[in-house]
């Protein structure tokens, strides 16, 4: 059976004046100020959805990439990773970059890099930033 995560954002004004707060409500850590300036210019104390989205890919991968090790008889003792997000404003996201160093007693260079590649692309939420359909429910209040 699978799990269900879930944030809410509350937003009030416009996308430039205005601001709102990001709330991780599965697990209840916090409630996190967001607008346009921390997302295009500087942090400046708050957080954007980019920053998030690293959040989640640091995790999701290293997670993966600790499996897949441990699988493959060569479990890390520590693994510390980055993960990037470049955003432009008025294009996107254009890049995501994961750096990851690990302590992994017995295993070559070679084998370290084929595991971090295999991880970068199976990674769950690696495949979800790849293509999953997002659905939609939009009302009026």
């Amino acid at each position: 059976m699978g799990t269900t995560r879930t944030a809410t954002t509350h937003w009030e004004g416009s996308l430039f004046e205005g601001s709102g707060q990001v709330t991780l409500e599965s697990s209840g850590i916090g409630t996190y100020d967001v607008n346009w300036p921390s997302r295009a210019e500087q942090a400046n104390g708050k957080t954007s959805p980019e920053e998030l989205i690293a959040a989640a890919h640091s995790s999701c991968f290293s997670m993966a990439f600790s499996n897949g090790l441990a699988k493959a008889g060569t479990p890390p003792t520590t693994l510390d990773t980055t993960a990037e997000v470049t955003f432009v404003p008025g294009t996107g996201i254009t890049e995501i970059k994961l750096s990851v160093v690990g302590e992994v007693p017995g295993i070559s260079a070679e084998d370290f890099q084929a595991a971090a590649e295999d991880a970068k692309a199976n990674c769950p939420v690696s495949q979800a930033l790849k293509a999953v359909p997002i659905s939609l429910e939009a009302k009026l209040a």
